[in-house]
């Protein structure tokens, strides 16, 4: 664990820019400000301890003071994070079923797609594996080297702003489970459209902060987590799709498959003793490795980017 005074950030709003705000949870950071050491990877599930407000022009939800973003990709960049990688084949469970719905929105032939922050790769194999011809670029090392070797992809290392790809280069984009890591989410739809031809789809997935079951669960609901910056709502996701200049074509709830035994761990540190019990009971069963659905808040958008296909 590394101790210092200048991790911390204050940023306004990006939506619009307004740099006034109401705290909805206080955080739990004092006095020395501390950066777990690999806090910053994919499967992270620290619980979010830096303020999170909500902007009073536009009620976009968003955490300020934060850690400074320059150090968090560079934990990003870094980090080691088996624990993701062990759930490869529920992941690849998960995007079959994502890209049948992006093509039948897409309703054309398999072009080219553009995976952002693509973690291990594991919808480049379920794209490559469609006849998509795909690209994917990722900013951590580890996770490029794993592709690499499992999937016999190539990932370009780094954030879609170190990719240098060309205009309108791209039919469709996608961002799983990445917006709201990202320091400046509208930046980087900005950037995805810039490569998207025109007509071309982008596809986001993120914690609704805004649903049902977000609102139910309160201070515990699990995506209020270190490595989020930001929360959409289904409206909030909708202005920056149109500030971005995007047209949502469809807008649902996006279930998630994970091993039994690895959702009931996610699940310890908000429900106790009843998920251990669950574990246990799930082990005795022989379902530990049972492929299940799950749903806490994760929505999905199809968004076109205005304009025909040439």
């Amino acid at each position: 664990m590394s101790y210092q005074t200048n991790l911390l950030e204050h940023v306004t709003c990006n939506l619009c820019g307004a740099d006034q705000f109401i705290v909805i949870y206080p955080g739990s950071r004092n006095g020395s400000v501390s950066m777990e050491e690999n806090e910053f990877r994919s499967s992270g599930d620290e619980p979010l301890k830096n303020p999170l407000v909500k902007c009073a022009v536009c009620g976009f939800q968003y955490v300020t003071p934060r850690l400074n973003s320059a150090r968090v990709l560079d934990g990003y960049t870094n980090a080691v994070d088996e624990t993701f990688v062990s759930q490869a084949r529920g992941r690849e469970l998960t995007f079959k079923r994502c890209l049948a719905e992006v093509e039948r929105v897409w309703k054309k032939q398999p072009g080219r797609i553009l995976d952002v922050g693509t973690a291990n790769g594991s919808f480049l194999k379920v794209a490559k594996d469609a006849g998509w011809k795909m690209t994917g670029c990722e900013p951590n090392r580890w996770m490029c080297d794993w592709c690499r070797e499992n999937y016999g992809i190539k990932i370009t290392q780094g954030t879609i702003f170190d990719s240098n790809y060309s205009d309108e280069t791209f039919d469709v984009v996608t961002l799983w489970d990445v917006l709201e890591h990202t320091p400046d989410p509208m930046a980087a739809m900005r950037e995805c459209v810039r490569v998207l031809r025109p007509g071309g789809l982008l596809v986001v997935n993120y914690p609704d902060i805004g649903s049902w079951i977000a609102r139910l669960m309160g201070q515990r609901w699990v995506f209020l987590l270190s490595v989020h910056y930001y929360y959409f709502t289904r409206e909030t996701i909708r202005r920056a799709s149109k500030l971005a200049g995007l047209e949502i074509i469809t807008i649902k709830p996006h279930f998630q498959t994970l091993e039994f035994d690895y959702v009931l761990f996610r699940a310890t540190p908000y429900v106790g003793a009843l998920a251990r019990i669950a574990r246990a009971f799930v082990r005795f069963a022989g379902l530990s490795k049972a492929q299940i659905p799950y749903w806490v808040g994760q929505t999905l958008v199809i968004a076109q980017k205005k304009g025909q296909m040439s």
